[in-house]
């Protein structure tokens, strides 16, 4: 029995989601994050097949008419989506797989899968959050507005996730990631499974 496990994990712009799952990757081997289909223009310095897929409006479209998505939304003029292929294919390498997706696809993804783990990240005040916007130095003032309008609209959604993590320190709050992905591994229906013989023996259970 492989015990992996769909994770999505959303949270505001500027909480530190994407800086987290980075360390995650790097401390752990079993983990991966889904590669999203793009209708976008590839950036400077992007690769197909690692940053996202990067696929023709029709193509996706059509992809949507086949119900080839976990979730897929609109974000201005692009169109992105999760496929239910890549993810089934990542978890059958006996992989955790981790969907980067907002409060609309995680919402989406576990009305298909409903034993996916929902994770949502806080940053730990407004305050800290407008910070962070503003450090990035990339955002005028307006725009940093617009960013704390949809992180408000974001936030008002923690609620729908298992688990909640408070990035304050950023070393605490990878423990805390990490320690909600290692404690699916544990559940019940997993460890039997795993060690169906072993309890067997144990226990004199009946297998």
């Amino acid at each position: 029995m492989k015990s992996r496990c769909l994770f999505t994990i959303s949270a505001p712009s500027g909480a530190g989601k994407t800086s987290l799952v980075k360390a995650l990757l790097k401390k752990r081997a079993d983990i991966t994050v889904s590669v999203s289909h793009a209708t976008r223009d590839k950036r400077p310095g992007e690769q197909d097949g690692r940053d996202y897929h990067f696929v023709s409006i029709e193509h996706f479209e059509q992809m949507v008419s086949q119900d080839a998505f976990l979730e897929h939304a609109r974000v201005f003029d692009n169109y992105y989506g999760t496929s239910q292929q890549g993810v089934s294919e990542l978890l059958l390498q006996d992989q955790h797989v981790i969907l980067e997706i907002d409060w609309q696809g995680a919402q989406q993804v576990k009305q298909k899968l409903p034993d996916t783990v929902a994770i949502f990240i806080l940053p730990p005040s407004r305050e800290a959050l407008r910070q962070r916007l503003t450090d990035r130095g990339t955002d005028n003032d307006s725009i940093i507005q617009r960013r704390m309008r949809e992180a408000d609209r974001e936030m008002s959604h923690y609620s729908d996730a298992e688990y909640l993590v408070i990035n304050d320190d950023f070393d605490q709050a990878l423990i805390d990631l990490e320690c909600i992905i290692h404690s699916q591994s544990l559940k019940l229906e997993t460890q039997k499974l795993k060690n169906i013989g072993l309890i067997a023996a144990i226990t004199q259970e009946t297998v």
